[in-house]
């Protein structure tokens, strides 16, 4: 039945989500603590920092499960249909066999003006780059989040994966660099191997 298996680790994480990965408000209530806990866990290592301005998160199933159970707690969701409608918009932010995800999220100091400072990153899509050894993985952010003249803060997107970039993530000794060479915002960061090392997990 929808809802009564527990939660698995060491499953392969990139497949999309089903009705029976997911516990809905009643049953999830009860261990939202622990299970907060554990996917906080998982999540420390695929969070990096780029700049002081920009962070990264990258989603897997853990990751977005989560998230349904969330939404649906905070919004009241029960029915089937309402439960089908938010495992169809969480399944479009998960990793595939040849595709990392990942919410990006524009942090902007106190007191700024949000209009004026999301207006200096407009073009962000264009600029952010996964170098996963010698391969240099531009990411895809999901379209209309952006205009002309404004950047939403929060952008959704995936970098495509060659069979050779995957089979260096995978490879223990690749080193991965993240970078933005946008004219107002230049960084790169050479995140923890932990984030690799996460990573290459999720296609266990």
């Amino acid at each position: 039945m929808p809802g009564e298996q527990c939660y698995t680790v060491g499953m392969s994480l990139v497949r999309p989500l089903t009705r029976s990965d997911i516990k809905g408000p009643k049953l999830y209530a009860s261990m939202r603590d622990d299970y907060r806990r554990h996917v906080m866990d998982l999540k420390r290592p695929r969070r990096v920092l780029i700049g002081d301005r920009v962070s990264m998160v990258f989603e897997n199933r853990h990751t977005l499960t989560l998230q349904v159970e969330e939404m649906l707690r905070a919004e009241s969701l029960t029915s089937e249909e309402q439960i089908a409608e938010e495992l169809k918009v969480y399944n479009e932010m998960m990793p595939t066999p040849d595709s990392l995800s990942a919410t990006l999220f524009i942090e902007l100091p106190p007191g700024a003006d949000a209009r004026e400072e999301l207006r200096k990153l407009v073009g962000l899509e264009e600029r952010v780059i996964l170098h996963i050894g010698e391969h240099r993985v531009s990411a895809q952010f999901e379209p209309n989040r952006s205009t002309e003249d404004k950047i939403s803060a929060v952008q959704y997107l995936r970098f495509p994966l060659t069979p050779e970039a995957k089979a260096a993530l995978l490879n223990d000794t690749t080193v991965l660099a993240i970078e933005i060479d946008h004219p107002n915002y230049s960084h790169r960061i050479a995140p923890d191997p932990a984030l690799r090392l996460s990573l290459a997990r999720d296609y266990a």
